[in-house]
């Protein structure tokens, strides 16, 4: 076999939206819409440099909803570039941009191949140095957007070809219950075709499925939202002559996303709290000093602070001041080391006995123990949280939310709430931190009561994070977008 390299991308979402950032200064958000582009021009050059001898595209180019002509002119000037270099491409349509999606009618360039819809189509795809023929690439596009049936089964191995073979697929590979099932299919359906490469498309989160062949997800080049976290890029694959695989990843993303924990053990007042997260935020600036990054933080822990961030908005005033401070950065183009914070999760607690609360004779004993109990049972999860928010299901676009949540987050309104039960009844003094006897009141009251008092007071406040508009609102109602960032198999590290 001739050795040889590739380049294999997918999900590039060229000037898509960006989720739940709509408020933000007019120079951050023009800045985050350039990064797609950015990270486009990126991959261009690591194919150029790496002297790769042809680059495969595994569908999503665009979002069909923001599918803007700048996008569609920018693509294929990147496409342009590579052929001066005389490197190959070839591309499949996915369900964000799928064949009868509007785009510009022109054909691509001769060195450019955009793979049908009705059936898997073969082409050669040789190598640079010597135009000697090294891989047969196998693709088929979406030729709509909802594309449910297993595609994979429609690939075969060209017979009697001793060629490298390569697979361009867009879909829902073990059947990832988070993500949308579109041309779903199972390791095995792909080990079973006989290609000595899978690549793949739609799941944001790169991962490698299965080594021998390659089962390959590279992700998406830009993180979009706060569910995209970590660094994002594409592989170079190397081929030997024995047709052996190595994959060398190459980050793309100009802004970096990410989730940082901050715990509140051992913090006992205001400021301290305040200077430990405006440390956390010069960690991150020193972390990456060349890009962007937008931060939540999740605030974990135990201690006296937590009144302050539950009840005094403490949080909101410094999300408002560490904001500001960002957007005067932005005004003089300092974007390298900006650190734009998204927003708090507040999952703290006060600094209680738990275990001796549990075992308590009253309201707030019966009520976490109900909380403990429904925790670690999901039908038992669904039926509480669907109680408790049934007033709000009569809002058509509030239901469509909240039946479109996890149980993961479903778990975060429960703990949430217990935690806020806690917070209004434990009778804390508010000057020492001192536990007082646990409230006597209601002892006799059943788990009806404690479901009741959940409903009224403290399941929707469990979800709460501070988002960019300013606003503190519920996170069924945020909506972070985009198509996911979890996939069974083995996960590369982050």
């Amino acid at each position: 076999m001739i050795p040889f390299r590739f380049l294999h991308a997918a999900d590039l979402h060229l000037d898509s939206r960006f989720a739940g950032l709509s408020h933000l200064p007019q120079d951050i958000r023009s800045y985050l819409r350039e990064s797609t582009f950015a990270a486009l021009g990126r991959l261009v050059g690591v194919a150029i440099l790496q002297k790769v001898d042809f680059v495969v595209i595994s569908g999503d180019v665009y979002d069909v909803s923001d599918a803007s002509l700048q996008g569609q002119l920018r693509f294929r000037e990147a496409l342009e570039e590579l052929g001066r270099h005389g490197i190959q491409a070839f591309l499949i349509h996915g369900n964000h941009d799928p064949l009868d999606g509007p785009r510009l009618s022109s054909a691509p360039p001769a060195h450019v191949t955009v793979f049908g819809g009705s059936e898997p189509e073969h082409v050669t795809a040789r190598r640079r140095e010597d135009g000697r023929e090294v891989a047969v690439v196998s693709g088929i596009s979406y030729l709509t957007s909802k594309v449910t049936e297993n595609t994979a089964l429609r690939f075969s191995r060209q017979p009697g070809s001793s060629l490298f073979h390569i697979a361009l697929l867009h879909g829902n590979v073990d059947g990832d219950l988070q993500h949308e099932t579109y041309s779903p299919c199972t390791r095995k359906d792909l080990i079973g075709r006989g290609y000595d490469y899978w690549a793949l498309g739609h799941i944001h989160k790169r991962s490698i499925l299965h080594e021998h062949p390659p089962i390959v997800y590279p992700g998406n080049i830009q993180g979009r939202s706060i569910k995209e976290t970590g660094p994002k890029g594409c592989y170079t694959v190397d081929v030997n002559a024995e047709g052996g695989v190595r994959l060398d990843f190459h980050e793309l993303d100009s802004v970096r996303w990410q989730v940082r924990e901050l715990s509140i053990d051992g913090l006992t007042d205001e400021a301290e709290w305040t200077f430990a997260v405006e440390n956390a935020v010069e960690d991150i600036r020193s972390e990456t000093p060349q890009m962007m990054s937008v931060v939540r933080f999740r605030l974990t822990g135990r201690g006296d602070i937590h009144k302050v961030l539950a009840e005094k908005g403490a949080a909101d005033d410094l999300l408002t001041e560490l904001q500001r401070r960002e957007a005067v950065r932005a005004v003089r183009k300092e974007y390298a080391g900006l650190v734009w914070t998204e927003g708090f999760s507040i999952e703290t607690g006060l600094a209680v006995d738990r275990e001796h609360l549990l075992l308590e004779d009253s309201f707030l004993g019966e009520m976490l123990r109900l909380a403990e109990h429904s925790g670690g049972n999901a039908a038992e999860l669904d039926e509480l949280v669907a109680t408790a928010l049934r007033p709000m299901m009569e809002n058509q676009e509030l239901r469509r939310l909240l039946l479109s949540v996890g149980p993961e987050e479903k778990q975060e309104w429960l703990r949430g709430a217990a935690e806020l039960g806690i917070t209004l009844l434990s009778g804390l003094e508010e000057s020492g931190g001192a536990q007082l006897n646990a409230a006597e009141e209601g002892k006799d009251r059943s788990a009806e009561g404690s479901e009741a008092f959940m409903e009224g007071s403290g399941l929707l406040a469990g979800g709460k994070t501070k988002d960019t508009d300013g606003w503190v609102m519920n996170r069924a109602a945020a909506a972070d977008a985009g198509d996911g960032d979890g996939q069974q198999g083995r996960e590369v590290e982050e």
